[in-house]
């Protein structure tokens, strides 16, 4: 906005831009020196500074923050609900895995009585009654192991130092239950019911035609969860002393397994079946003896 002002010298009026105020020079008509009034606006002069906007930065960054703390509370709670789904599901898979276990043994038994005539004993002694070795180990050459049966000295015990080598073998693949989380690979998780009436009473063993009961009711093979027994050692379930409640909660030996619910038999028939927790103890025995007027499958938990 112009400034308007007089000489004091001549009395002159004129008008000025206001850049200049504040400014001496001469004036246009006497040539005297003059001073514009005005508060000096140029160069040097200090102005307010103006009003500074609040930066846009600052609440990006806490929008930012805010949806990255939302969406790591929503895929913990979406990791909370898919774990235990994800959990089932694998072991599912290794209930399956432990069930195709179960049947690769249970044809090998077969395969190794249409061999011989017979089953396996659970056991084979010494010329003293000693026993020496696993029926585990007879099978191998029915589980496509024959260089491994080959290594065996089996006129020895399965710990001798001659057979150090071959029962150190990790025979996780087939005869221990992929549920077990043992580092020892060595331990089995199956194992058969030895006794009186039983498929083998230890150091003998009976054939399919002595199975009056049928071979789709009597058991050949159980679960032992996390059995201390090495696959060659010639150690099993005592039909005498053990528990025929399935997964005795009561800590006694029984046919157990590290699947919810129940655990998984192989039948002579070569058939596997899965025992709920529920399943009669009385059934269960029946079922073990190869004689003893075992019941329907169907009616078994």
């Amino acid at each position: 906005m112009p400034i308007q002002f007089t000489c004091p010298f001549c009395g002159v009026q004129t008008n000025v831009a206001d850049q200049y105020a504040g400014q001496t020079g001469p004036c246009g008509k006497c040539g005297q020196q003059i001073t514009i009034p005005g508060t000096p606006v140029g160069p040097g002069a200090y102005t307010a500074a103006p009003p500074r906007r609040s930066s846009g930065v600052g609440v990006l960054v806490a929008i930012i923050v805010g949806v990255l703390f939302m969406v790591l509370i929503c895929g913990g709670i979406l990791a909370a609900l898919l774990l235990p789904a994800v959990q089932a599901a694998r072991e599912a898979a290794r209930r399956a895995q432990c069930t195709n276990n179960l049947r690769q043994i249970a044809l090998a038994l077969q395969s190794y009585h249409d061999a011989n005539g017979q089953f396996p004993p659970a056991y084979v002694a010494d010329a003293q009654g000693k026993p020496l070795y696993s029926w585990r180990v007879l099978i191998l050459p029915y589980l496509e192991q024959l260089p491994a049966y080959q290594q065996f000295k089996l006129d020895e015990p399965w710990d001798s130092p001659a057979n150090q080598a071959a029962t150190n073998m990790a025979w996780s693949g087939v005869f221990q239950c992929p549920s077990d989380s043992r580092q020892d690979r060595t331990k089995t998780d199956y194992v058969m019911v030895v006794g009186p009436g039983c498929i083998s009473d230890g150091p003998t063993s009976g054939n399919i035609a002595r199975i009056n009961d049928g071979t789709s009711n009597t058991i050949l093979v159980v679960e032992v969860a996390n059995s201390d027994i090495h696959w060659a050692e010639p150690r099993d379930l005592d039909a005498k002393t053990m528990s025929y409640q399935i997964n005795d909660p009561n800590g006694q030996s029984c046919i157990s397994s590290n699947h919810h619910g129940g655990a998984n038999v192989a039948f002579a028939d070569g058939s596997v079946r899965y025992l709920s927790d529920g399943a009669d103890p009385a059934t269960v025995r029946k079922l073990i003896q190869t004689n003893d007027g075992a019941p329907d499958p169907a009616t078994i938990p």
